[in-house]
């Protein structure tokens, strides 16, 4: 027998050097929960390790981790209820939390990459990512109220917008708000494909954006969220967000949908982003908390096979953890 493969496999050293893909803290993108208050921090259940943190706290946070080698923080509001409505107007208060949010990282940690969330579910009383007119979310009204959104985040300081809200045309919409506003270099990481996935139920816990049990109000977010029995619709909606001027592509969740990011990996030269999402981190922590699994190991090996997928970056709540893992 010539050929052995076993021969690359031999020790630590061998697989090391013929190694195709390495997991580093360049690759690792942390999403945080900012709440309104000081000093206060609220764990979440459903997300052992995860919490809600007053700004202080987060800013405190991002210093802690920007020294692990976590250089960019991707970030949620908890809104107060009184600031809800169907408008979503809250999102583009120049002096509303997020945009305080961002002046003070920017303030205490120049060098960190900070992508906020651009979406309305935060700031809807309904919990949608969309403005609803007749029972509909309306396409057209959330585009523009995005870009407000967007171009206020801008003025507050961040790097990189990461609209999650799957509407269409507001990437286009977006990049031209920037433009106009004299924002050339802030970049659009857009949620191409994100799907109507039943992995996100801690997060909408977590911020309390899960929509409302109401008439007239649509029960889920299938309307504007990807069907998760389709591939060929991603590849669609990646390749236009790229014609509308995004900087960077999100495939969001990871584990379940990694052949979606294979193929539009092929066909792009853009950066990929991939989200590991809250049920996928609550379901490795539950198992690993139930000794059924290394926690340490299927960390490594969950991100690496999200990674040897396509991803350039991954936003996880396990971000902390895994750059101690890779630092030591």
């Amino acid at each position: 027998m010539i050929s052995r493969n076993r021969r690359l496999r031999a020790n630590d050293s061998i697989r090391s050097l013929v190694r195709e893909t390495n997991l580093t803290t360049n690759d690792l993108v942390l999403p945080m929960f900012v709440m309104e208050g000081n000093n206060k921090k609220e764990a979440i259940s459903s997300m052992p390790g995860v919490f809600r943190q007053s700004l202080d706290l987060t800013v405190q946070t991002v210093k802690e981790n920007y020294d692990l080698g976590i250089k960019a923080v991707n970030l949620y509001m908890k809104v107060s209820d009184n600031l809800k409505d169907n408008t979503g107007k809250e999102a583009w208060n120049p002096n509303g939390l997020m945009q305080t949010t961002i002046k003070a990282i920017k303030d205490a940690v120049p060098g960190v990459v900070i992508m906020p969330d651009v979406a309305l579910d935060p700031y809807s009383m309904y919990g949608h990512d969309g403005i609803i007119k007749n029972g509909k979310i309306d396409n057209d009204s959330t585009v523009e109220a995005l870009t407000k959104m967007g171009i206020s985040l801008a003025e507050a300081g961040a790097d990189i917008l990461a609209p999650s809200d799957m509407m269409d045309g507001r990437v286009l919409a977006m990049r031209e708000g920037l433009e106009e506003n004299g924002f050339t270099d802030v970049g659009i990481l857009s949620y191409a494909a994100k799907y109507a996935s039943a992995f996100y139920g801690p997060f909408r816990s977590a911020l309390d954006s899960a929509p409302v049990d109401a008439q007239e109000i649509p029960a889920d977010k299938k309307t504007y969220q990807m069907d998760f029995h389709n591939s060929r619709e991603a590849i669609d909606e990646a390749l236009r967000d790229v014609e509308e001027g995004a900087d960077i592509i999100m495939i969001k969740p990871g584990m379940p949908y990694l052949d979606i990011v294979s193929k539009i990996r092929e066909l792009i030269t853009q950066p990929i982003a991939v989200y590991q999402v809250s049920g996928e981190y609550a379901m490795l922590k539950a198992a690993a908390q139930n000794g059924w699994l290394d926690n340490d190991k299927v960390l490594i090996e969950s991100l690496t096979s999200i990674k040897r997928a396509g991803a350039d970056m991954i936003f996880t709540y396990a971000a902390p953890e895994v750059a101690k893992l890779l630092n030591r």
